[in-house]
């Protein structure tokens, strides 16, 4: 199961193992089952404090669960936990055995001191890069409080479950068998849904600080580049954003950041938090904004309302705060969405094995998708708006050469059709004769475009027909003392080394705007 230079690796992880551990299989006769007794044995052979069991009476075979010698078992893996879950298996190892996850005290502390039984159930599968931060955050749970179990289950080997539970994007989240949350979630989202009062304790904190000489909205790359630059000047910074990271929490490869060769979004978002952390920037995560109050007069506070009822201060403002996936709009989107409408085919293009599918959109990320779906699905339906297809040539011309792969140009969505439970169709109608068209498919993958997230500035600050902040070239807005930087706004080029340049031109904006200006 693992070559040599994994188990070197793991060999290495395993030194660090406090306590012994033991892996109980839940096994049968199956192919999978011998898979998964392989991967155990050659983790108990690379530590003496690791050995193996096969008397599991877990329901799920194969699976096998991670538990600390003469304690409970509460972390369990349902499926090999290979791909982008191996990271999962290697941390659950160690911190089963007892070593201290990479949590603040005070996080910590929260968790131990939740009351309740919380059994968590999480389907994955093994291509989806957002999955393994729920299973981790989940297992650690477990670790740290008695009170929690933890279950990864990979949909594509567990697909009689999936298929009853009509689960149709990854990760999905179960807790006490009611689902609990769709997509990725971090640690702070998780405990914000168990912990009811801490969004109430958040805000009263929130309340108290005081004003911030540049605070910067949003925490995607543009909105890291902007923290850093000001941190750098030694004034009072901050960042407020509903998801640290951004879009790029979303985005599986990139091979385009200048002196990187190829990273993932995730690992990018990872090093963005660590390098702002680095400085002394007061980070506020988990936080939406829903309005704006500008300062009086120049030099005077910004104010920053957000949805929980706190309120926060700026003498600067620099609103980065990125784009979201564009939706359809059409009849059945909203009703059907993770019931077979789709947003990631990475993520979620393993649930269709075998099935038909759409694909909405003929840019780059489109056809991408397409012929990244053609491996994986019976058929792709490929629906453009235009008369061709956006994409580049190499793209259309691999495309084109994929036999389950069909085209459609001057094709207008106009609905969404379902059963009442999920996805069985699709109506389009040709924009060059007016007939509409129903496609019978199982799922949607939309991918034409982003929005950017500027609603709760539209009658604050001047946005262009397209919803975008209008910046100068210096990222200053039509108000004096809020500047914007990134995809939100009408800098053309939504690429993620742009977004930055942008963020830290916007900053030094800023702190040109503080040194001219007088404070009021």
């Amino acid at each position: 199961m693992l070559d040599s230079n994994i188990k070197a690796q793991l060999k290495a992880y395993l030194e660090r193992l406090v306590a012994p551990i033991e892996l109980i299989a839940s096994l049968d006769g199956s192919a999978k089952s011998a898979e998964v007794r392989e991967l155990l044995r050659e983790v108990a052979e690379l530590s003496d404090k690791v050995t193996v069991r096969e008397d599991g009476s877990n329901a799920r075979k194969p699976s096998f669960a991670i538990v600390k010698q003469g304690d409970t078992p509460r972390v369990h893996f349902a499926g090999i936990p290979m791909g982008h879950e191996f990271t999962s298996l290697v941390l659950a190892l160690l911190q089963v055995s007892g070593y201290a996850p990479k949590l603040e005290a005070a996080q910590i502390e929260q968790i131990k001191a939740i009351e309740g039984k919380f059994s968590f159930e999480t389907f994955i599968s093994l291509s989806c890069h957002n999955c393994p931060d729920v299973v981790q955050a989940l297992n650690t749970l477990a670790v740290l409080n008695p009170g929690f179990d933890a279950t990864m289950i990979d949909g594509a080997l567990f697909q009689e479950e999936v298929e009853r539970r009509q689960i149709m994007g990854v990760p999905a989240i179960y807790l006490n068998g009611a689902h609990f949350g769709q997509g990725r979630m971090s640690m702070e989202e998780i405990l914000a849904k168990i912990d009811t009062g801490a969004a109430e304790r958040d805000a009263a904190k929130l309340n108290e600080k005081e004003a911030f000489d540049v605070l910067v909205v949003g925490g995607g790359p543009s909105g890291a580049a902007a923290a850093i630059y000001a941190a750098r000047k030694g004034i009072r910074t901050g960042v407020v954003a509903d998801r640290f990271g951004g879009q790029v929490l979303d985005t599986l490869g990139i091979e385009n950041f200048i002196s990187v060769k190829a990273t993932e979004g995730p690992k990018l978002a990872a090093a963005l938090d660590q390098h702002v952390r680095d400085y002394e920037v007061d980070v506020m995560n988990l936080q939406r904004v829903a309005a704006l109050v500008p300062a009086a007069q120049p030099g005077g506070l910004h104010e920053v309302e957000l949805a929980s009822g706190a309120k926060l201060k700026s003498r600067a403002l620099i609103l980065a705060t990125g784009a979201r996936w564009r939706e359809m709009n059409v009849p059945g989107e909203a009703e059907y969405k993770n019931k077979g409408v789709a947003f990631c085919p990475h993520c979620d293009g393993p649930l269709f094995k075998g099935k038909r599918v759409a694909v909405i959109g003929g840019g780059n990320s489109g056809v991408e998708a397409a012929i990244d779906l053609a491996g994986i699905v019976s058929h792709v339906t490929l629906l453009e708006f235009g008369d061709a297809m956006r994409a580049d040539a190499v793209l259309q011309n691999k495309l084109r050469s994929l036999p389950n792969v069909t085209v459609i140009l001057q094709a207008q969505t106009t609905e969404v059709v379902g059963d009442g439970q999920k996805v069985n169709g699709l109506r389009y109608k040709d924009r060059s004769s007016g007939v509409e068209h129903l496609v019978e498919l199982e799922g949607i993958f939309v991918q034409i475009g982003l929005l950017p997230n500027t609603d709760f500035a539209r009658d604050v600050i001047k946005l262009s027909p397209r919803g975008e902040i209008e910046v100068n070239e210096r990222g200053e807005t039509s108000v004096p003392g809020i500047f914007a930087s990134g995809d939100a706004t009408t800098v053309p080029f939504k690429q993620i080394i742009i977004a930055m340049g942008e963020g830290a031109k916007a900053s030094l904006g800023a702190f040109d705007y503080l040194i001219r200006t007088q404070a009021q």
